[in-house]
Parts: C-alpha cells; sequence; structure tokens
C-alpha cells in the first residue's frame, strides 16, 4: 500500500493510548492501528471505536515479546514500507496498596515501561519515514522523581552526552539495588514506575539526538527529527 500514510499506537486499547486512537482516528489522513498484548481486549476496543463511527485496524503486539515486536515489524514493513507515526503508550503501574515486594515491582515495571519500550524503538524507528513523529509517553512524575535522586545521578540523567547503553547500565542498576534493598541509599527514589519514566524521557532524549546525527543528510528529516520525541 505505497503512499498510504499510517501511525501506530502501543497500549491502545484503553486509557490515554485508546485516547490517542481516538484523536488519531479523527484527524490522521491514513490507517490507524491500535495494538494490544490481548487480541480480543484490542478488537473489543476496535468495536467500542467502529460504534463511534470510526475505523481503527487492530495489531496485536506485547512489546515484551521481541517475536511479536518483530512481527509488527516485518508487517508494517511489507504492507507500507515504513511508519509515519509511532506512539510509545504501553507501560504498566503498580496500585499504591499492592503488596508485591518492591524489588519485584521495579524489575516487572521497569521490564515495560522501559526495556519494552526500548526493544520498540529499536525495532520500529528504523521503519520511521522522512518527516515521521515518535511520541513516547512519559509522566509528570518524571521530573518530580529526577529532583528526588542523588546530585551525581540527577548529572547522569541530565548529561547531553549520555549514550543509550549508559542509560541501559542506569536502569539495570536500580533494579539491582532494589533487590539489594540500598536503592535509597544509592540516590534513587523509592518509586519503580517514576524512575521507569526517567528511563523513558532521557531515552526519548537520546533517540533524537542520533536520529538528527544518523539522517542529517535527508533535508527536512532534521527538524522533524529533533521534535518528534515529546514526554507527556
Amino acid at each position: 500500500m505505497a503512499g498510504v500514510r499510517v501511525a501506530l499506537v502501543t497500549g491502545g486499547n484503553k486509557g490515554v493510548g485508546l485516547a490517542v486512537v481516538r484523536a488519531l482516528c479523527k484527524q490522521f489522513q491514513g490507517d490507524v492501528y491500535l495494538t494490544a498484548r490481548n487480541p480480543k481486549l484490542g478488537e473489543e476496543a476496535v468495536k467500542a471505536l467502529n460504534n463511534e463511527g470510526l475505523s481503527p485496524l487492530f495489531h496485536q503486539l506485547d512489546i515484551n515479546d521481541l517475536t511479536s515486536i518483530r512481527a509488527l515489524r516485518d508487517f508494517l514493513k511489507e504492507k507500507y514500507d515504513g511508519l509515519d507515526v509511532l506512539i510509545n503508550n504501553a507501560g504498566i503501574a503498580f496500585k499504591v496498596a499492592d503488596t508485591t515486594p518492591f524489588a519485584t515491582q521495579a524489575e516487572v515495571t521497569l521490564k515495560t515501561n522501559f526495556f519494552g519500550t526500548l526493544d520498540v524503538s529499536n525495532e520500529l524507528l528504523p521503519l520511521i519515514k522522512p518527516n515521521g513523529r515518535v511520541v513516547n509517553v512519559s509522566s509528570m512524575v518524571s521530573p518530580s522523581a529526577l529532583a528526588k535522586c542523588s546530585p551525581e545521578l540527577q548529572e547522569k540523567f541530565r548529561s547531553d552526552t549520555i549514550t543509550e547503553d549508559e542509560l541501559v547500565k542506569l536502569m539495570q542498576k536500580f533494579v539491582e539495588d532494589t533487590k539489594n534493598g540500598v536503592h535509597q541509599e544509592k540516590g534513587w527514589p523509592n518509586t519503580a514506575y517514576a524512575v521507569s519514566k526517567i528511563g523513558e524521557t532521557v531515552l526519548s532524549r537520546i533517540q533524537a539526538r542520533q536520529l538528527k546525527e544518523t539522517r542529517k543528510g535527508e533535508g527536512n528529516i532534521l527538524s522533524a527529527a529533533s521534535q518528534p520525541f515529546t514526554a507527556i
């Protein structure tokens, strides 16, 4: 389907993701894909939007499963020869009253919110077409949590030259510190969700910088690449 524009929302079957799919269906000139880990829930969300007179499409996606991510990547490449809009929205958050051990909450939360988003980005960013857009949905808790980090951690996260590998090691270190029961002693805030969103926000800055460097020869892609990563 050469020439047909395509937008895709991860975790699009409920909440913010569903609202984004709804808005795109009303405004985006092209195909809009709602993705969800559970096909039944995804198809139910599509039907609900159909009842509103909207026409999203569905594709299964589990951002914790590389096989699932790559199946989506191959589908987009074959059918559309790329992707115009990617909204990285899928994520999880434990309830405040949840009694799951904090170390487990940290590992599970970062696996999805940071590492899952990273895997989706690594597989789908190469498909983004010139003048495409990418939005990583972060959170208002990200800056407040950053302010609670130690000065050393804040300096690392705020660095304009931090690399993806360095960021991954920091996220792994947080999980390791929670397992050892020393995360607060090591300068981390006592919230796994917020740390995952710090990681996602910093990842957005790194990706924007990388796109500007790798696509500098593509004319207008410079201005598009410098703006698409938005922390919400």
